[in-house]
């Protein structure tokens, strides 16, 4: 288990992370989600205790990470795949990890074998592929067989097949009870991933809940209406916080209302219509509604627009 209480980090005149409090239960795969800059590494890093937090604490399974006596056996993670000596193998890399914590040569193979590095385990990671290279920071944090699992970005770089062997081994270590907290950029894969998501935006925690519960949460209710009255349909359906969206001449795309709301103004309004469909909302949509106010950098190109060419005036 993960806890943060109040964990704050300043730097300067700047707040990272202000004041954060929640709970990454064991035996489910949390997620970690954020704009750039939100704060997501520096609270890992607090996690690991590679950052001092400013004020509160952040303890795994109870203890700070520093007060472990065999912390790779209590917590493992990968929060840079490139911090590693290049001019050692895979193999040596991990064996000299195992060394520091009393951890069998046998440990160093297993992993080894487990993220699919035995082609490679004694060529040097300065040769490695991206993709390479994340196997190898998945296989350290694995090392120590720990209860407690951290990974940030783990499909960054990886192959389709690198993409399902990182989630098929998310699933099974949260099936045996362990701790798992992983964030990425990719909303697809988290959406069949993860079990519960927390989401922060300019160092504060903005959603902490069941990953479909953010989904439904949003309101983003949208429907698909066929009628061959779409100008009548739009006219009645007008309203706050309703949008209708011409797709094609007799098809309409409904945002802010259910569907037996749109059948009802249709037959109040004497308007056919042939098709009704719900529309299930992504994760990837729930998210930038729910973040849209926590972005550091907007951009302004519509779509259509082309893109600004470098040099241009």
């Amino acid at each position: 288990m993960i806890e943060a209480r109040n964990l704050t980090k300043v730097y300067g005149d700047k707040t990272a992370v202000a004041g954060v409090n929640f709970t990454v239960e064991a035996g489910r795969i949390t997620g970690f989600l954020g704009p750039n800059g939100a704060g997501k590494s520096t609270t890992m890093r607090m996690i690991m205790g590679l950052d001092r937090p400013t004020s509160g604490t952040a303890t795994v399974n109870g203890v700070p990470f520093d007060r472990h006596a065999a912390p790779l056996r209590e917590i493992g993670a990968l929060l840079d795949a490139k911090a590693v000596h290049t001019g050692r193998s895979a193999y040596n890399h991990l064996l000299a990890m195992a060394a520091t914590h009393g951890i069998p040569r046998k440990r160093v193979h297993d992993v080894i074998e487990m993220t699919g590095l035995t082609e490679v385990a004694k060529k040097k990671v300065k040769g490695f592929s991206l993709g390479m290279g994340q196997r190898l920071g998945i296989a350290a944090a694995l090392l120590g067989d720990p209860q407690t699992i951290i990974l940030d970005e783990p499909v960054n770089g990886l192959d389709p097949e690198g993409v399902v062997w990182v989630r098929t081994l998310a699933k099974h270590l949260a099936s045996e009870g362990r701790t798992v907290f992983l964030s990425s950029h990719l909303m697809s894969e988290m959406a069949v991933t993860a079990d519960h998501l927390i989401v922060i935006g300019r160092g504060r925690i903005i959603a902490d809940a069941p990953i479909r519960d953010i989904i439904a949460g949003q309101g983003l209710s949208r429907t698909r209406v066929r009628t061959d009255q779409p100008d009548q349909l739009q006219q009645l359906l007008a309203g706050t916080g309703v949008t209708v969206a011409r797709q094609e001449n007799e098809l309409l795309e409904v945002t802010g209302l259910d569907p037996r709301q749109i059948a009802r103004a249709a037959l109040d309004g004497r308007v056919m219509i042939y098709e009704l469909t719900p529309l299930h909302v992504s994760l990837e949509e729930a998210y930038m509604e729910l973040t849209k106010d926590e972005v550091e950098y907007h951009s302004h190109i519509t779509a259509g627009a082309a893109p600004v060419q470098p040099g241009g005036n």
